[in-house]
């Protein structure tokens, strides 16, 4: 999902720390074009507020004591329209984060992060641009052992495999980090042929964006 032009970003901040809340609702709240449709305390809370609210994105805590940020985003990613999440974390390699992107988060933010870049986050992430990059999620990877790394290589290459010659080297250019403009400078090919391949791979994959194709070209060893 994406804000509508012109409209403001229906932003859902979810964590277990109120003065966490409130700091991240004063700062984003502040930004003008972004609107705190609600606050929520645990993952439980979250898709019957996702319901009420339909939020653009939602700003995900991934440890609560109650339901955690991963099982709430695994929940809303199953959902038709879900919006984009971001998780939340203290830290720079954490299992659960991986899990949350494998499962369809748009990136994540450290909870340090200054505020006018975690505005620039949440207006990205709300255009459709995911904010973590390939060459970060292949950083954590690197740190962060889930198991299941033969099965997982297994069943990238076969996916990998449904995609055509050229939408193969997109896919690679997408899991090396690169921009579609680069990609298209790489490719000869304009910037609409690209974002239309990237696109077509979604769809083929069943991804929902291109932080998952740059896993899957990871796990593939591509």
């Amino acid at each position: 999902m994406t804000t509508p032009a012109g409209g403001p970003i229906r932003l859902l901040i979810v964590d277990d720390d109120a003065m966490v809340r409130a700091g991240l609702s004063m700062i984003l709240g502040g930004a003008g074009d972004i609107e705190i449709v609600g606050e929520a305390g645990d993952g439980s809370e979250v898709p019957p507020m996702v319901a009420e609210h339909r939020p653009d994105v939602v700003l995900m805590d991934i440890r609560m004591p109650g339901v955690d940020g991963l099982t709430a985003t695994e929940a809303l990613r199953r959902t038709s329209s879900p919006p984009e999440v971001v998780v939340l974390t203290t830290f720079h390699a954490d299992a659960q984060v991986l899990r949350a992107l494998r499962a369809g988060a748009a990136g994540f933010l450290l909870k340090d992060i200054a505020p006018a870049d975690l505005v620039r986050a949440i207006r990205k992430v709300a255009a459709g641009e995911p904010i973590l990059s390939p060459a970060v999620t292949r950083q954590l990877i690197t740190h962060v052992s889930d198991g299941g790394a033969e099965q997982r290589t297994q069943r990238a290459k076969k996916l990998l495999d449904r995609l055509s010659e050229r939408e193969r080297e997109v896919a690679t250019a997408v899991g090396q980090g690169k921009s579609n403009a680069d990609i298209a400078g790489e490719l000869f090919m304009s910037v609409p042929t690209v974002k239309a391949h990237v696109s077509r791979i979604l769809t083929k994959l069943d991804l929902n964006n291109r932080v998952q194709v740059a896993l899957l070209v990871y796990d593939a060893g591509s």
